[in-house]
């Protein structure tokens, strides 16, 4: 565990969530004190010095972001956390969520300051009922102290956080759609532009971010954006939230510098692989992310290097998957799940993840042939250019990587071989 580090999840199992004295003794709105004696712009400068990027899988320059919405136009500005947490094997939000969401209400109070924003909401996903309960206790406790409502802090300086939720589709995790499902509505994309920052909630400027985000800002407000940065890489500060699963001996959340490796997070900190099994591959990112092979453990975690090799950090969820498992078998659970989660507006993401299901079910039965190669070529393109959403474009990342690193597995499958013997109606014909 010698490469981990708590910056942001420092009083995570330490406090009591809700206790705001307690989160004062520990530093808690030392940020906020800092930034209102700031000129908004010098708070976006030392977030731009940070080098955070977006932490929910986009990965955009957080100062950039915030610089932009506050140049935009508007009496009324909203901030939005998205806490709409669907993607499988990522649950590192919920650990902000559930043992310190204070850190997290402060990070949007300081954004609010920034924008001149009275109103803020925290969109928590259905399935976190929990979460709900503990953040608005948070919520009210940190208005009786004088943190949230009006006058802040004795200052001329409102605002007011909302807890939303949700029936827990997956697709609401794509900013527009959670503000569509934030007004009410169905939570479907938004064709863009506009664009949220200029057209967002209640057609209003709406600033949306992740909760691992705002959760770095008041670090970042109350020690310096270079103090940040120097945790982590030139292209990427200070550290990130990983969710760590699968065939590995340590599983859970933990917050490491950006710069260490996979093979140290998934060795050292993860304690290696179980039952003297070999790693087979790693899925960085949840479902939605690429399957790299062991060639690549070595490549420091950050974005420009993970860009530079073709592959993404995304949520930072870490799936480790061993030899005991069938590469095929694992990509039909995937599918099966965008299947059932897809909302259904795009023709290319709805059918698309279908016709992959189709073929893969036709290599796992020995009935596929070459041709069906070249179909998945078609339904991965297609998909990739033509859907509407993220959901769509990044579904098909898996199926491609995996027929790139696997392909041999691919060709057994043909000739009825599974060396895990998971596959194929007749098991005796292995």
């Amino acid at each position: 565990m010698s490469r981990t580090i708590e910056l942001i999840t420092k009083n995570c199992g330490k406090i009591d969530p809700c206790n705001v004295d307690e989160y004062v003794k520990y530093d808690g709105f030392k940020g906020l004190k800092k930034a209102l004696s700031m000129k908004p712009l010098e708070i976006v400068e030392e977030v731009k010095k940070s080098k955070l990027m977006g932490r929910g899988g986009a990965a955009y320059p957080t100062g950039v972001k915030w610089e932009q919405a506050y140049y935009v136009d508007g009496d009324t500005k909203y901030v939005v956390c998205n806490a709409d947490e669907g993607e499988p094997g990522t649950f590192k939000d919920k650990v902000i969520l559930d043992k310190d969401p204070l850190r997290l209400i402060e990070g949007m109070t300081i954004a609010a300051y920034i924008l001149g924003s009275k109103k803020g909401y925290i969109y928590i996903r259905g399935e976190y009922a929990q979460s709900q309960k503990i953040v608005n206790e948070a919520i009210e406790n940190t208005k009786k102290k004088g943190y949230l409502g009006k006058s802040i802090l004795g200052m001329d300086f409102e605002f007011d956080i909302e807890v939303l939720t949700g029936a827990g589709g997956y697709v609401v995790g794509e900013n527009s759609a959670l503000i569509e499902s934030s007004e009410g509505k169905a939570g479907r994309p938004r064709i863009k532009p506009p664009y949220i920052k200029i057209c967002g909630l209640y057609k209003k400027p709406t600033l949306v971010n992740n909760v691992e985000t705002f959760a770095a800002i008041s670090y970042i407000v109350s020690n310096g954006g270079e103090k940040y940065r120097s945790y982590g890489t030139e292209y990427s500060g200070g550290t990130k939230l990983i969710c760590l699963s699968g065939n590995v001996k340590n599983r859970g959340v933990f917050e490491v510098p950006f710069g260490i490796t996979l093979r140290e997070i998934i060795y050292d900190i993860g304690g290696g692989i179980p039952d003297n099994n070999n790693l087979k591959f790693v899925q960085m990112g949840g479902s939605s992310g690429a399957c790299i092979s062991t060639e690549m453990l070595d490549i420091p975690l950050c974005y420009n290097e993970f860009k530079n090799a073709g592959i993404s950090i995304g949520s930072g969820a870490i799936l480790v998957v061993d030899d005991s498992i069938c590469t095929l078998e694992f990509l039909k659970h995937i599918y099966e799940f965008f299947l059932h989660e897809s909302c259904g507006k795009c023709t290319p993401c709805r059918e698309g993840n279908k016709q992959i299901l189709r073929i893969l079910d036709k290599f796992m039965r020995g009935e596929a042939k070459l041709e069906d190669y070249k179909n998945f070529e078609k339904v991965i393109e297609t998909m990739k250019y033509a859907s509407f959403c993220g959901l769509g474009k990044s579904a098909p990342t898996a199926l491609k990587s995996c027929l790139k690193i696997f392909k041999n597995e691919f060709d057994e499958h043909i000739e009825r071989k599974c060396k895990v013997g998971s596959c194929f109606t007749n098991k005796e014909e292995m």
